[in-house]
């Protein structure tokens, strides 16, 4: 079972840019990609990485090519359109995709890659802009064992918990799963502070019993201090959350489940995006529901 060394890296966004200075630091021979090249040339710069002006110019001698976007179209695009990451890499290569997409996107994927004989997995990440930058993602992976076992070391350099989901898609239903928790809390978080508000609650006083009790949770934690200062400096923008949302219940669909609590977290969602917030922090979703009042 060949070693990864050489890695190519396909976008250059918040997590992307920090998730390969990491391979980087590493030791990792690390190319990489992004459609704005000055973004490239920054983690290049800073990191001691080849700078390629397309997909498969990054790719080309490559062991590994890690695919951080924002959806499957873009996905499709680096990996198979005009100068695609796949008219680089030879065969025996792995394919890992880091994005959020569809978990029936994933299986299309590794279809298309194995006609080619190229490996695929796909492995979502669960952490925002700090985890990324210091390492301790936790990294959902679906796929064969032996693509796993090779693609471990990159996982290790880029996370600190690198969960095998299971085969090929069972990563990204881990992740939109995952995602859509963390939506339905968030906005369950806006309309507690919302009533506390309104009630006259001393707000300070609300956050500690919450903290201390039963409804304590890692996005009050994350989110209540933004809710309240209106600070909404994106870690996870709120329109990469409603499409992860939506994955989730494009999956529970194909399932025949009806989620019925993450549908009323969807109209939260997209009535933020529709306000202006679809680039601001998914906390954003407290001016939706401050604008639900009676």
């Amino acid at each position: 079972m060949a070693s990864v060394e050489r890695v190519a890296f396909l976008g250059m966004g918040i997590m992307g840019s920090r998730m390969a200075a990491n391979l980087a630091r590493a030791g990792f021979e690390l190319s990489v990609w992004n459609r704005t090249r000055e973004r490239a040339d920054e983690v290049a710069h800073a990191h001691g990485a080849r700078v390629a002006a397309t997909p498969a110019q990054a790719a080309a001698g490559a062991d590994a090519v890690v695919t951080m976007v924002v959806d499957s179209p873009q996905v499709e695009e680096v990996l198979f359109g005009p100068d695609g990451a796949v008219d680089g890499l030879n065969p025996g290569a792995l394919a890992i995709d880091m994005s959020t997409i569809a978990p029936s996107a994933a299986r299309a994927l590794a279809e298309r890659l194995a006609e080619r004989g190229l490996g695929f997995l796909d492995a979502p990440v669960s952490g925002s802009k700090p985890k990324a930058q210091d390492g301790t993602l936790t990294i959902m992976v679906g796929a064969e064992a032996d693509a796993y076992e090779r693609a471990l070391p990159l996982f290790e350099a880029m996370g600190e918990l690198v969960v095998h989901a299971g085969r090929v898609g069972h990563g990204q239903v881990v992740k939109v799963l995952n995602n859509t928790l963390a939506a339905v809390n968030t906005a369950a978080l806006a309309e507690a502070l919302t009533v506390a508000r309104d009630a006259g609650v001393d707000l300070d006083a609300l956050v500690r019993v919450v903290a201390a009790s039963s409804g304590a949770s890692t996005m009050l934690e994350l989110k209540v201090a933004p809710m309240r200062e209106r600070d909404f400096e994106p870690l996870f923008r709120l329109g990469h959350m409603l499409k992860d949302v939506r994955l989730a219940l494009a999956t529970a669909a194909e399932l025949g489940v009806e989620p019925r609590v993450a549908r009323a977290a969807e109209r939260l969602y997209a009535e933020a995006e529709a306000g202006g917030h679809g680039e601001d922090d998914f906390a954003a979703v407290v001016e939706a529901v401050e604008r639900s009042r009676a």
